[in-house]
């Protein structure tokens, strides 16, 4: 069992890991990036069905499952976009290496709670 990424509250509960229910919990956390993530289920579709595969179908899932997990914690989500304002504002290699880090930790926290 995967040990939660926060300790603060909640915007909305934990969606299913569906497009639909995805979509919805994006409507409310992170609206900015519907067309986004419409635009990335439009390539996954494609790339499935080129490929003759579901897993560009499960990775778009996992991926836009994992930003709601992110979104929908409001201490996760003001870390999250801190450190990657940060990584793209740095001054030095070092310090934009230091942030991204962070940010792919916070990424990599969040996509394990949604695969726990």
């Amino acid at each position: 069992m995967s040990q939660p990424m926060h300790d603060g509250t909640e915007l909305i509960p934990r969606p299913e890991k569906t497009p639909a229910a995805l979509k919805a919990a994006l409507t409310v956390v992170a609206a900015d990036r519907l067309p986004e993530m419409v635009e990335g289920q439009t390539k996954a579709m494609a790339e499935a069905i080129k490929v003759g595969s579901i897993g560009p179908i499960q990775a778009f899932l996992t991926h836009w499952a994992t930003v709601v997990e992110i979104e929908r914690m409001p201490e996760v989500a003001k870390a999250y976009h801190r450190a990657n304002y940060l990584a793209n504002h740095a001054e030095t290699v070092e310090e934009c290496r230091r942030h991204a880090v962070a940010v792919a930790e916070l990424y990599r926290r969040a996509f394990a709670v949604v695969n726990g």
